[in-house]
């Protein structure tokens, strides 16, 4: 036997299956080059111990490691000649030495410096949840958990590309072909396997990759405005009689429905103190004074900081570490207490303000005590989302700050609870990993950081129509974490009702239509009533050809368009807010219909569509309740009602070099595009978010 243990060069994708005895390699391998007709290698090993063992019962020992390996290499380079696209090795010499360190406590180095270098596309972990099986060769089924340990480290420690795969021989032959038939498409579109593991790992589907990266081909296409949804336009306004009716009709209802209250959550509250940070970053106390500073940069949001700093909630906590950290604190220049009290709310060994999420930081200061965010939402939930003495509210939080969301719930739920009655379950979700998006730089180029790995992004906040899509509840009321307010609970608790009974009264109509089609008790004459609702109550007007379509088709498209999720979303006058706002809009197969859109998706080069912008009168403060339950009081699939064409293309910085990612539709935005929506126009009083921290010292969140 020639003894050369080089691996031949070549293109063919080759997949080693890797593990412990008797865990389906074998198996598989025979399975995979069966269904891609094309050749795999053996091992070695079996037939050369297994005439060992025949000619005179001798068993494997130190000696053989160094024959396998020469022969398990020959039968490599043999069957490679002979192979279409892909080769699947059934073993290779990372086996082998595993097998010569466990056994004899070491490992020939040339054998141990060929298995380093053998190079595959791809290795495949077989788990050993599959039945242990005696032969004449095999060891013993015993410590098979701990042998598993030892291959799965080593291919950990060698940093060689793999996936574990578990499960019966069908599960793992479909899971096998699937990743295989992604990695060949990950190779050809320049993704080498290391790129291709981490996308696996991280749980997105390759077809989403392929997608971002068309997308950042291609970019998106921007909405196509007709006209701003206004009052008596696409906007529902409702007297303040009106909103008591529709608020007691929810009360009449609520004890028969199962409510929720959703809130996205995950966000950490960088943005909220950005001027802060970057007056630290920027700013030498031994060089210029704070209102030079001011001047330079003229920098408004840092003087109203100081100037209100006394009326902030967190002030007196501040202050006094302050006084515990500076026994000369009282004596010193203004200008050095505004400083050291900036430092101090952003310092890591202190409050850390600025990487924490919103809902556990100070917002509003009551006689008794400081409240959060969390304290505020829990309030509002019995207020306005209860049914029979119970309330379910949902946070969707980041795995990094679950454990502050638990302590800051268990630090108020009691207080609230008890004097209520109302018991309140508390529910998690985090953003899934599975929506996040590759970084590219301007050349559309794959961005990696200083250890070659592929940089990835949270997909945006429409990632969370997932979350949404996995609870269960008839009406789902949606409010950000960071939109809560210190007075006029009773205001809030009015509004939130009132779009709810909006809601389940639409809700009912909708059903009885539906439930009326399948009973077949809807008549050419009532067809009418249906196109009249649709138009007035949910301002979808039928297509011009629909009065030329047959009966059976006229109740078909009328069905299409009702069976679908509800939302019901606030609108408050425009004042300059940042963000999204209600429209008409135009698909690309020429339907209209409202929609929130936000600026980033308006082509602002097109002057009638700017001139539609600057027209809008309503403001999306992200103030929902939904119905996401069909009339048969089934679970919608949310993601099927998702308008894929609305994503955004974002522009981020890494290492100071501009570089895109894409992120998904938004929740209120594409995500529920394709929904049945109403727009209610509500008072200011309802939108009091919390973006900058000088948003504190607005009224709302100011002691009374």
């Amino acid at each position: 036997m020639e003894k050369d243990l080089r691996q031949q060069k070549t293109t063919i994708i080759k997949i080693a299956l890797f593990g412990p005895e008797s865990t389906g390699k074998t198996t598989l391998a025979k399975q995979l080059a069966d269904y891609y007709e094309t050749e795999w290698v053996p091992e070695f090993a079996r037939d050369y111990l297994q005439e060992k063992w025949e000619e005179n019962k001798h068993i494997c020992v130190a000696d053989d490691m160094m024959p396998i390996a020469y022969g398990q290499t020959a039968l490599e380079n043999e069957r490679l000649k002979k192979a279409k696209k892909y080769l699947f090795c059934d073993t290779n010499l990372m086996v082998t030495k595993v097998f010569s360190e466990i056994y004899y406590g070491f490992c020939d180095p040339l054998l141990n410096e060929a298995a380093l270098n053998h190079e595959y596309d791809l290795v495949f972990l077989t788990d050993i949840d599959v039945p242990w099986e005696k032969d004449d060769i095999r060891d013993t089924p015993n410590g098979r958990e701990t042998v598993f340990s030892v291959f799965k480290q080593t291919l950990i420690d060698t940093k060689k590309p793999f996936i574990t795969l578990s499960g019966d021989k069908e599960t793992r032959l479909e899971k096998a072909i699937t990743i295989v038939n992604n990695l060949t498409i990950a190779k050809e579109k320049g993704f080498s396997s290391s790129d291709f593991i981490q996308i696996y790992e991280r749980g997105i589907p390759f077809e989403n990759i392929l997608k971002q990266l068309e997308i950042f081909d291609n970019g998106i296409a921007k909405s196509n405005l007709v006209s701003p949804a206004t009052i008596g336009n696409g906007i529902l306004s409702l007297s303040e009689a009106d909103f008591l009716e529709k608020a007691s009709f929810f009360d009449n209802q609520k004890e028969k429905l199962k409510i929720k209250k959703f809130v996205p959550a995950s966000g950490a509250a960088t943005r909220m103190y950005k001027f802060l940070t970057a007056f630290l970053n920027d700013f030498d106390i031994k060089r210029e004074t704070i209102n030079a500073y001011i001047n330079r940069k003229n920098d408004k949001e840092l003087s109203i900081f100081i100037v209100g700093m006394e009326k902030f909630p967190f002030f007196e906590a501040v202050d006094k570490k302050l006084r515990e950290i500076y026994s000369d604190f009282e004596s010193l220049d203004r200008d050095y207490k505004n400083y050291y009290f900036i430092k101090l709310l952003l310092s890591p060994d202190y409050y850390n303000s600025a990487n924490k999420p919103k809902a556990v930081l100070p917002f509003h200061k009551y006689k008794t005590h400081i409240a959060n965010p969390i304290e505020e939402h829990l309030n509002e939930c019995i207020h306005y989302a209860t049914s029979e003495k119970v309330s379910n509210l949902h946070f969707t939080v980041s795995e990094i700050h679950q454990n502050l969301f638990y302590k800051g719930v268990d630090e108020v739920i009691e207080k609230i609870e008890e004097p209520s009655g109302v018991k309140i379950n508390i529910g998690y979700s985090y953003q899934s990993k599975s929506t996040d998006s590759i970084t590219i730089d301007e050349n559309n180029k794959l961005v990696k950081d200083k250890n070659d790995n592929l940089i990835f992004r949270p997909g945006g906040h429409g990632a969370l129509i997932e979350n949404l899509n996995n609870l269960d509840a008839d009406v789902i009321f949606i409010k950000n974490i960071d939109n809560v307010i210190q007075n006029h609970i009773e205001k809030t608790t009015l509004y939130k009702k009132a779009l709810a009974g909006v809601l389940v009264e639409m809700q009912q109509k909708v059903f009885s239509y539906l439930k009326a089609i399948d009973q077949n008790e809807i008549q050419e004459n009532h067809v009418e009533e249906v196109v009249l609702f649709l138009k007035e109550k949910l301002n979808i007007e039928m297509s011009n050809d629909f009065n030329k379509f047959t009966f059976e088709n006229k109740i078909y498209k009328i069905k299409e368009i009702l069976n679908r999720p509800i939302r019901v979303c606030g609108m408050v006058k425009n004042e300059g807010e940042p963000g999204g706002g209600p429209f008409w809009v135009m698909n690309d197969k020429g339907i209209i219909s409202l929609q929130i859109v936000e600026t980033s998706q308006v082509d602002l080069t097109n002057k009638k569509q700017q001139t539609i912008l600057a027209e809008s009168t309503h403001f999306n403060p992200v103030d929902l309740v939904c119905g996401i339950k069909n009339y048969k009081n089934e679970k919608f699939n949310l993601l099927q009602f998702v308008d894929q064409n609305t994503g955004f293309i974002v522009e981020k910085s890494v290492d100071g070099k501009a570089v895109k990612n894409y992120e998904l539709p938004g929740l209120w935005n594409g995500s529920m595009a394709n929904w049945l929506t109403v727009f209610v126009a509500v008072p200011l009083i309802t939108f009091n978010p919390v973006k900058t921290v000088n948003d504190l010292l607005k009224a709302a969140h100011q002691p009374q």
